[in-house]
C-alpha cells in the first residue's frame, strides 16, 4: 500500500507568494559550473527551504486535524467496509450486507460514521447508493 503524497503537498504556492524575493535569489543566468564558484548560494538555499518548512507545516495543521481520536478510531466494523473498498474500489449497502449481519439502521450510521471522519463519500441516491474512499485534504 503505497501513499500518494502528490495532493498533500504544493511547493508553488510558497514561491508564488513570495516570487519576487524567489527570482531575486535565482535571477543570475548562466552555466552553474561556470558560476558555481563565484555565485554564494545560501540566499537562494534559506529562500527554497523556507518553502520547503512552509508547506511540511502546512501538512502538519492539516493532518493535525484528523488525527486519532475515540471520536475517529476505527472499529472492526469501519475496517471491513474500508477494506472492502480498497480490493473492489466501491462498497453498496447490499455488499456489506454480505459481509456483516448488522441491521440495515447499523450499516447506515457505519457509513455515516465514515462520512463524518471524511474517509468516505458518498455517490449516488437511494438503490443506487455506494460509497468510494475520500480523497484526502479537498
Amino acid at each position: 500500500m503505497g501513499l500518494n503524497t502528490f495532493p498533500l503537498f504544493s511547493f508553488e504556492r510558497y514561491y508564488n507568494q513570495n516570487d519576487t524575493r524567489y527570482f531575486k535569489q535565482v535571477g543570475v543566468l548562466g552555466d552553474y559550473y561556470d558560476l558555481r564558484d563565484s555565485i554564494d548560494f545560501t540566499p537562494w538555499l534559506e529562500c527554497f527551504t523556507g518553502g520547503i518548512i512552509d508547506e511540511l507545516m502546512r501538512v502538519k495543521k492539516g493532518l493535525e486535524q484528523v488525527s486519532v481520536t475515540p471520536e475517529t478510531s476505527h472499529n472492526s466494523h469501519n475496517l471491513i467496509i474500508l477494506e472492502y473498498i480498497r480490493e473492489h474500489g466501491f462498497i453498496a449497502d447490499k455488499d456489506y450486507a454480505k459481509l456483516t449481519d448488522r441491521a440495515k439502521a447499523t450499516r447506515i450510521l457505519d457509513f455515516k460514521q465514515l462520512i463524518e471522519m471524511r474517509r468516505i463519500d458518498r455517490k449516488g441516491k437511494g438503490k443506487n447508493t455506494y460509497y468510494m474512499l475520500a480523497k484526502p485534504f479537498e
